[in-house]
């Protein structure tokens, strides 16, 4: 297996095109290691950034962790290396997620190195989107990315999609009335506008979107109870187009490549002329994210629930610079 040395420089701007990936509140829950004599990238949790009210078992961490490790396999194999990934590889170093060891000469996965231009023109949009329905062909394409990396990704049939509107509904409304929920609103948002230059995380108030006065779009409310000074109202779609993503089985390694899963769909749904969001309110309650799984096979567990559809492109979102993420080691 040939290998050539990556400079610092390039390590550092793979790490960038990692990190834009999605997070839960933007947390950006992730820190990277390069080991220059294995040639190796390590992907660790930020457990400093957990949110303990939505996320206690730390399921949504290893979905962004998920989506940031895609993100380097793409714009590796885009220049022109075979990641070699590994999950979890050792068990007593449960922070330690993923290696992915470069790998010239290799036979890569042309699907991912299409995806890169879509890395940075990802944001999610919290704007409404139109009634245009999804051609089929691009919803088996979104399906088929998410198979690639060992999940599933259905649209819910009309019946199925109106309980699962019902399950985001009543999530919502428990997260507008719960402390906790409050309590990670307060940590990861900002309303004032002010602090735009000099964030580097969370969700900034310019991202949060109109205000929902009609419609059925299941839209988390960033701005909670607390008054948003200029915001618009506007009114959503009638009828959402949702897809939920699940996996087989409901362990961390799971959930990493839910993550990746989710980041491949996005990726391709961009390039596709998707705007996307999520709705994972209902997966942040045990007792309402086990009714969302598959009806039909009444298998599976349900990771998370995309929003997509044609509308406006959601701006971008603050991000940590590339060293307070990156160690570079011997």
């Amino acid at each position: 297996m040939n290998q050539r040395a990556l400079s610092d420089e390039h390590v550092t701007n793979l790490v960038r095109d990692a990190a834009v990936a999605p997070s839960m509140h933007n947390a950006q829950p992730w820190r990277f290691r390069y080991l220059r004599g294995s040639h190796t990238f390590q992907l660790r949790a930020d457990l400093g950034r957990v949110l303990p009210h939505a996320d206690p078992q730390q399921r949504a961490l290893h979905l962004g962790c998920g989506a940031a490790l895609l993100n380097l396999r793409v714009a590796l194999v885009h220049e022109g290396w075979r990641p070699e990934t590994r999950l979890r590889p050792d068990p007593a170093d449960p922070g330690l997620l993923a290696t992915v060891r470069p790998i010239a000469l290799g036979t890569a996965d042309s699907g991912l190195a299409a995806l890169y231009p879509a890395i940075h023109r990802r944001h999610s949009s919290r704007y409404p989107f139109d009634d245009t329905q999804i051609p089929q062909r691009i919803r088996a394409a979104l399906s088929d990315a998410a198979d690639r990396e060992e999940a599933t990704l259905t649209f819910p049939s009309p019946w199925h999609l109106q309980e699962v509107l019902e399950l985001l509904e009543e999530a919502e409304a428990r997260n507008l009335t719960d402390p906790g929920s409050s309590q990670d609103l307060a940590e990861w948002t900002r309303i004032d506008d002010s602090s735009v230059n000099t964030e580097r995380d969370g969700v900034p108030g310019y991202a949060f979107g109109p205000r929902k006065l009609g419609g059925k779009a299941p839209m988390r409310d960033f701005a909670g109870n607390r008054p948003v000074a200029g915001r618009a109202a506007a009114e959503f779609e009638r009828t959402p187009q949702l897809a939920v993503l699940s996996t087989a089985h409901d362990l961390p390694e799971d959930w990493l490549r839910a993550g990746q899963a989710m980041e491949r769909v996005l990726l391709l749904a961009t390039l596709e002329g998707l705007s996307t969001s999520f709705a994972s309110q209902a997966l942040e309650w045990s007792d309402l994210r086990w009714p969302l799984r598959d009806p039909v096979s009444g298998t599976g567990h349900a990771q998370i629930v995309l929003r997509l559809g044609y509308g406006p492109e959601g701006p971008g979102t603050p991000r940590r610079p590339v060293p307070d993420i990156l160690d570079i080691e011997p």
